[in-house]
């Protein structure tokens, strides 16, 4: 059986072959820089145990389910790398440190690290809409098989997840409750409006990354909707375990700075629900992802990603 530890190094393999390997060398080293330098990956791991478990249930190959879903497993963390990049910019949090390191725009400055993310959310397209791995210019044209469809309701989901729906508007509200938006008066979130916020910055992605595994892996809609129920709710716990690490944690531990969202006066859950009953929250929130699962007949290590949500401690 295939451990998490597995996926990662699928996942770090192919995310090296997936950078262009064509364009203008200091675009590509500001892309690997945000790209390579750690993390978790858990949203591309997610994608790759999403479409194992469907394999698993119905009797097919798990090794093809994976090798499908890789590109948008790839897609998925080039999407979430790109937006780290983009959110530690002087203009966003103004952070200096990410995944225990300087941040891309300390290294390269802040117009290549603009470029670096801008590079990483287009290249994440063009791998999901079929391109191939490690695929030259002249090659970009992809070819229309049998995973076409799948391929196309990817590209809707994954790009709905990204954009001003969800994660960009997630942003985006964040930016304006901390009054870095001069056309619009800063005003402190209802614990709804936080829940939105976070449904949209931190869930939606998480959401994406789960149902693209289990499209890729040809399961039916009620397949997929068990999969992204799942899913939102391991987003929102995985946002508030985040909130009480920045309480708790270090930045030795953590890999980026912690206290900033108190220092700023940021609404977070500990700060309106209190420490207790946040832990209590994100313990809810497993518990009901766990039961989203069971009519899918869904498992394995997407079981285990929702312990670990709830367990970890970076």
């Amino acid at each position: 059986m295939t451990s998490l530890e597995d996926l990662r190094r699928i996942v770090e393999a192919a995310l090296e072959q997936a950078l262009p390997a064509t364009a203008p060398g200091p675009i590509v080293d500001a892309m690997r820089y945000g790209l390579l330098g750690g993390g978790k990956r858990l949203r591309p791991c997610l994608t790759l145990a999403a479409a194992e478990a469907v394999a698993e249930r119905d009797g097919t190959s798990v090794d093809a389910a994976r090798e499908t879903a890789l590109p948008a497993a790839c897609a998925l963390e080039f999407i979430h790398s790109y937006s780290l990049v983009h959110d530690d910019l002087p203009a966003m949090d103004d952070d200096v440190l990410r995944r225990g390191r300087p941040t891309t725009h300390v290294i390269h400055g802040d117009g290549m690290a603009v470029l670096a993310g801008d590079g990483l959310l287009t290249q994440a397209f063009a791998l999901l809409a079929g391109i191939e791995l490690g695929n030259q210019f002249t090659e970009l044209i992809p070819e229309f098989n049998s995973q076409t469809s799948r391929r196309l309701r990817a590209v809707a989901v994954l790009a709905q997840a990204a954009g001003a729906h969800g994660m960009v508007g997630g942003q985006a509200i964040d930016l304006i409750a901390a009054g870095k938006v001069p056309s619009q008066p800063a005003a402190p979130l209802t614990t709804a409006a936080l829940r939105d916020m976070h449904a949209r910055k931190t869930g939606a992605l998480l959401r994406a990354a789960a149902t693209l595994g289990a499209i890729m892996a040809g399961a039916d809609d009620a397949t997929v909707t068990a999969v992204d129920n799942y899913a939102a709710e391991l987003g929102l716990a995985f946002q508030i375990v985040d909130d009480i690490l920045d309480v708790e944690s270090s930045a030795e531990a953590l890999g980026k700075t912690v206290g900033k969202d108190a220092a700023a006066g940021k609404p977070t859950y500990p700060s309106l629900y209190g420490l207790e009953p946040s832990k209590q929250l994100a313990a809810d929130c497993i518990r009901r992802a766990k039961a989203a699962l069971v009519p899918a007949r869904l498992g394995g290590l997407l079981l285990e990603i929702a312990d670990l949500t709830i367990s970890r401690k970076s």
